[in-house]
């Protein structure tokens, strides 16, 4: 067996209606004093339903002062978090909490950076480039789909719309709060293009070409494509149904535990410029190029497909041919869209032809992915894929 390095948020607490709790789990936190200031890093949209305010009110009612920056928007701009480090600063923040989707995660983790370090952002871009150490932090997923709570990245979008990874465990938050009460009130496309963004990590987690691939990240990405693929039509279909609210969750937060030290691929690579570019969100612009990819990497990586395919689809025969049953599993996938009722290719966000040029060219600018896809990605390569993707 290979040296490996795994690293995870060092205490995960899944709790119904932990959200509410919040103040009484900072106060376990090194920082707590009476009238600590707590930076709150969320997005208007959360913020206007009020999914925030029973978290808010329990910060208070033990004692520390709260800031709430809800500023956060898809696809975080690297000059909204230094818009939030100057607020951080000028408040004396002591603690930052950030509570929402993947955006408000990443946010917040560079802000605990920034807010206590004197480290240019621009230096902090790359893997294990950023220095210092951080504020405490605390991050609440309000999707079932980044697994941001328990990976050491968070993803910017700089001011050429591209977007770039700040990659280190410094950023890794010293708790993660699983309150999948909080996830209830997910429409169906949101339920399901997060869900699928889950099961993307966990299948570019278990076939990634990193030097790092382990075998604590591929059996964490079997776990999480078992719960993720049992319960995701459920979620879609009833967004009450508490059973599989939790078990969404949980298996996103174990594709983000498992690519966090298993690092994805071209999927991600590919899905990165249909985000910035058109400003697709960012689990739809992964399930959109999802299978193509994934038909590309075949010939490659075929055989771990195939053990991948009946814990997503527990109907898949496994008893035959590795081709076949890969193949299988690609058009179920591609179905499985349909039945979510996502969008079935690029054309239906507004991608055509002219489009695929630049894609692919600024698909190439995410060498980061790129280098642990199974099988070498060109210019050309991309494009044929975003092609047959529309």
């Amino acid at each position: 067996m290979t040296d490996f390095t795994f690293n995870t948020t060092p205490s995960i607490r899944q709790s119904w209606g932990g959200a509410a709790r919040l103040g009484a789990i900072l106060s376990e936190l090194p920082f707590a004093k009476t009238g600590a200031r707590v930076l709150f890093v969320t997005d208007p949209g959360i913020r206007k339903l009020g999914l925030c305010d029973p978290a808010l009110q329990s910060i208070a009612e033990h004692g520390f002062e709260v800031t709430v920056f809800d500023d956060v928007e898809a696809d975080p701009k690297a000059t909204t978090v230094l818009g939030a480090v100057d607020i951080a600063k000028a408040n004396g923040a002591a603690c930052v909490v950030g509570f929402g989707g993947g955006s408000s995660m990443d946010v917040a983790k560079v802000v605990a950076l920034l807010a206590n370090s004197s480290q240019p952002i621009e230096e902090a871009y790359g893997v294990n480039q950023a220095t210092g150490s951080r504020l405490p932090l605390v991050l609440i997923p309000t999707t079932a789909g980044t697994g941001s709570e328990v990976t050491a990245v968070s993803i910017l979008t700089t001011g050429t719309e591209e977007k770039k990874g700040i990659v280190s465990p410094i950023i890794l938050p010293d708790v993660a709060v699983l309150d999948a009460a909080l996830t209830i009130g997910l429409p169906p496309h949101i339920t399901a293009a997060t869900g699928v963004d889950a099961m993307v990590h966990a299948i570019e987690a278990y076939t990634s070409k990193s030097a790092n691939n382990n075998p604590i990240s591929k059996i964490l990405a079997v776990q999480s494509l078992d719960l993720l693929g049992a319960n995701i039509c459920t979620a879609v279909q009833d967004g009450s149904d508490v059973t599989a609210r939790q078990n969404m969750l949980l298996g996103s937060m174990l594709a983000g535990q498992a690519f966090a030290n298993s690092p994805v691929a071209a999927v991600h690579a590919l899905a990165y410029p249909v985000g910035s570019l058109f400003h697709v969100p960012h689990g739809l612009s992964n399930a959109l190029v999802l299978a193509e990819v994934m038909r590309f990497n075949a010939p490659y990586c075929g055989q771990a497909y195939a053990e991948l395919a009946p814990h997503v689809f527990s109907d898949i025969d496994a008893n035959r041919p590795t081709d076949d049953i890969c193949q299988e599993f690609i058009e179920r996938l591609i179905q499985l869209n349909v039945d979510l009722g996502l969008e079935k290719g690029l054309r239906q966000v507004g991608i055509g032809p002219s489009d695929l040029d630049r894609l692919s060219s600024d698909a190439m600018n995410q060498t980061r992915l790129l280098v642990n896809n199974p099988r070498e990605v060109t210019q050309q390569d991309a494009y044929k894929i975003y092609e047959a993707s529309l």
